[in-house]
């Protein structure tokens, strides 16, 4: 996935920048970035945060940054910022998003005789074919519309110039971008949990397509938000932050709200309700609130030196990194009926041996109610590292064994409550070795966050969305 921050002050911003980037670190753990404006030159620096925090790897260089400006990324792509000279001007840019017809535009810019200099492996970095679309036209406003209009996908980004910072959302507003204000500074981030600590309120949450440049006298508004908004859903359901908010709507609220809704649904007889650490714990709270049942964690996540699970690339490494994570409590699960609600199921190849952990320790019943639908496409707008391919998705691998394919009748199996719907989700629960398995009904989701399903992207679910 990936986060984004930038501040514009009137006193020196780089406190401000190297924290406010920090809290964006539960969407990466790849490589970190930063760059400052001062009144000679853009200053830099890139770290590697695979296998230690953001702030360890830049805590040692923050004497030598100084200037009113700066922007931050945490990547889980390329190396960031980017640093480039141009007809306009030196600029910073960093980026969140993902570029489906990069191939075809990088093959474009080849036959007008242009070159990129970031490779790896044979391969151009995402945030320079950007640059370069930015860098097509006679301004930055109009640079970041041709690489809105010409991007397949989706890319928020920020530049970082001598005329302050222009941020801009994507076009369909797939990834947030707000703006927050306090005397002297302003401030744009990806998750607005950066703002409360920092003395920043929320002032703008940027719209779908909409550009701002920021300078410390304030911002203005350099190109209006587009109509149609596809905002992710799976911002709120799994790796949001609980403190942040997008179009003004909290995450964690929303998950105690998909909570309450699973309950409402449901009549089990257990003795009591968990979730699965992090994310799935906002949901079990609203579960267990909303049927007045006990919440406990008979599962504690360690957390001070492993990463977030999603993020290694390699598969091995995740699996391992979320089994050392979760440490069973023996004495909370042996011969409980213990019902766990869950962000969502991916791929469930952890969520078996920690199913297999608890019979072990004595349980005698587990159920698992998921706060979304069952996962069938992968995504198409967002690098979300573990949905890959299809049959990296449970559902898919459930329908290859039932259809003999992965690609058979998915809208039916998509629709709740239909013959095939419930013939996949037995099939994941026996792999699973679950007691019960329930899924959220997608309209109960869409209640949960409080938008418009047409303004909500639900691909992942149900295969729908808008280019």
């Amino acid at each position: 996935m990936g986060g984004l921050f930038g501040v514009v002050s009137t006193s020196d911003c780089v406190s401000d920048l190297y924290y406010g980037t920090d809290y964006h670190s539960h969407l990466g753990t790849r490589r970190g970035g930063m760059a400052v404006c001062n009144d000679t030159d853009i200053q830099r620096a890139i770290h590697n945060i695979e296998n230690s925090y953001f702030r360890t790897k830049f805590e040692a260089e923050l004497n030598r940054f100084h200037g009113h400006f700066g922007i931050g990324v945490i990547s889980d792509t390329d190396p960031q910022p980017l640093i480039v000279g141009s007809h306009m001007g030196t600029f910073g840019i960093v980026t969140v998003g993902k570029i489906n017809n990069q191939e075809a535009l990088v093959q474009r810019a080849f036959k007008r005789r242009s070159y990129f200099s970031d490779t790896t492996a044979g391969e151009v970095h995402p945030t320079e074919v950007v640059a370069m679309l930015v860098c097509e036209a006679d301004s930055f406003v109009d640079g970041i519309k041709n690489a809105q209009e010409v991007i397949e996908g989706s890319c928020s980004m920020l530049l970082l110039t001598d005329q302050g910072i222009f941020a801009a959302r994507d076009r369909l507003g797939r990834t947030p971008l707000t703006i927050g204000c306090r005397d002297g500074a302003f401030a744009v981030s990806s998750e607005t949990c950066a703002f409360p600590n920092l003395g920043y309120e929320v002032d703008h949450c940027l719209g779908p397509g909409e550009v701002i440049r920021m300078s410390p006298d304030g911002w203005e508004q350099q190109t209006p938000p587009g109509e149609r908004m596809q905002v992710c859903a799976f911002l709120w359901v799994y790796y949001g932050y609980p403190a942040s908010e997008y179009e003004g709507i909290n995450v964690e609220d929303v998950r105690n709200r998909c909570g309450a809704a699973l309950a409402n649904n449901d009549g089990t007889v257990v003795d009591f309700v968990g979730g699965i650490p992090d994310s799935g714990i906002g949901h079990g709270i609203g579960y267990a609130n909303q049927r007045r049942l006990p919440y406990r964690r008979p599962f504690v996540k360690y957390t001070p030196t492993w990463p977030r699970s999603f993020m290694p690339q390699n598969q091995k490494m995740r699996d391992l990194v979320a089994r050392m994570k979760l440490i069973p409590v023996r004495q909370l699960i042996d011969g409980q009926r213990i019902l766990f609600c869950e962000d969502s199921i991916v791929r469930g190849t952890q969520l078996r041996e920690n199913i297999q952990v608890l019979f072990e320790y004595g349980a005698k019943e587990v159920h698992m109610r998921p706060a979304c639908p069952c996962l069938i496409h992968p995504c198409e707008f967002l690098n979300f590292s573990t949905s890959r391919s299809t049959l990296d998705l449970a559902g898919r691998t459930a329908i290859k064994a039932l259809e003999g394919a992965e690609d058979r009748h998915l809208d039916e199996y998509a629709r709740h409550g239909s013959e095939r719907n419930l013939a996949m989700i037995d099939r994941i629960r026996e792999k699973l070795h679950l007691t019960t398995l329930q899924y959220q009904r997608m309209d109960d989701l869409v209640a949960a966050i409080g938008l418009p399903k047409d303004q909500l992207c639900t691909h992942c679910w149900d295969g729908t969305s808008y280019t």
